[in-house]
């Protein structure tokens, strides 16, 4: 039986007579003849093809968006760019994505000179009623509080007024087709950082969730449902060299981190994260381990863009 192949350039194609009608060539990807786009083949009978037959055990899951369907993605991190900026390419180099993390510095900047404002306007009211009661028992106290105020009303204002820093992805640096975003969901996270997966429509995804203490001795994150339930987790490679990077730093890029992505609690490994060994910041995200594609791939790239950016790295 012929398989027609459909392409998001508005062309179908039908696939070779020697691999048409070929359970084993479902799933796979080939490249349409028009603009050369790699598409994945569909089964016969509708739905990816697998051991078990269409939709079986051994079926290949289906992407949401063709840009996302495939096992290996290549990040390269844009230099000398006041927001962090990433291209994301396939395993030839072809551009498929294009993500931004605003810095928002004149917002920011702002806050802080308002917080510093702030601080100054407290301070000093609680210095000056702290010298009209010289002498008494409330002085002190007076000058504990105008420490103190001061501190808080910097911190209340600066993060107040400052911007939280969401990540979005585009089909490409025109920003006019958005295919997904990472939304940081408190300004102020100071032991545990949470951020919500969603998609064009505004669906939640998944959510990304990640401990600061746990990070002082392995770097952890863990992917959850929307339920809360705990999907994946990428941790570095190894607790040895974990504590080495703490104790010595990266020894210019030798003991570069990397990343192991595990199902659940399990050890199952369905993919990794890996800085490249260049001067400039690259990394792959290779998940060819998850041959059943259980991992939306949506929620495995915004992972891999947060292993860097969330890291500061």
């Amino acid at each position: 039986m012929a398989v027609r192949v459909p392409c998001q350039c508005g062309t179908s194609y039908e696939l070779k007579d020697e691999f048409a009608g070929k359970d084993e060539f479902a799933g796979r990807l080939v490249k349409c003849p028009q603009c050369g786009r790699e598409n994945r083949v569909p089964a016969i009978a509708g739905g990816a093809v697998g051991a078990g037959g269409p939709g079986g055990p051994g079926a290949v899951k289906p992407q949401a968006d063709g840009v996302f369907d495939r096992d290996v993605f290549l990040l390269r991190q844009q230099l000398l760019k006041i927001s962090e900026k990433y291209d994301v390419a396939d395993e030839q180099g072809k551009k498929l994505v294009f993500v931004e993390r605003p810095a928002h510095l004149l917002r920011n900047v702002g806050a802080i000179l308002a917080g510093i404002a702030a601080a100054a306007v407290v301070g000093m009211g609680f210095a000056v009623l702290a010298d009209m009661a010289k002498g008494s028992a409330y002085e002190s106290v007076l000058g504990m509080f105008a420490v103190v105020g001061a501190f808080v009303a910097l911190f209340a204002v600066g993060i107040a007024l400052s911007a939280k820093r969401h990540v979005t992805f585009y089909r490409d640096q025109t920003k006019r087709a958005k295919l997904l975003e990472v939304l940081q969901d408190r300004k102020w996270q100071p032991i545990t950082a949470t951020y919500t997966v969603r998609d064009a429509a505004g669906r939640t995804l998944a959510r990304l969730w990640k401990n600061y203490l746990y990070n002082l001795i392995r770097k952890r994150w863990y992917v959850k449902a929307p339920d809360g339930t705990t999907l994946y987790l990428a941790k570095e490679d190894s607790v040895i060299l974990s504590l080495l990077r703490r104790l010595i730093g990266p020894l210019m890029g030798i003991l570069r981190t990397n990343f192991i992505i595990v199902r659940g609690d399990s050890e199952d490994v369905v993919g990794e994260f890996n800085r490249k060994f260049t001067i400039l910041d690259r990394y792959v995200l290779d998940l060819k381990a998850d041959r059943n594609r259980l991992f939306d791939r949506r929620v495995a790239l915004a992972l891999g863009v947060m292993l860097d950016t969330g890291e500061r790295r």
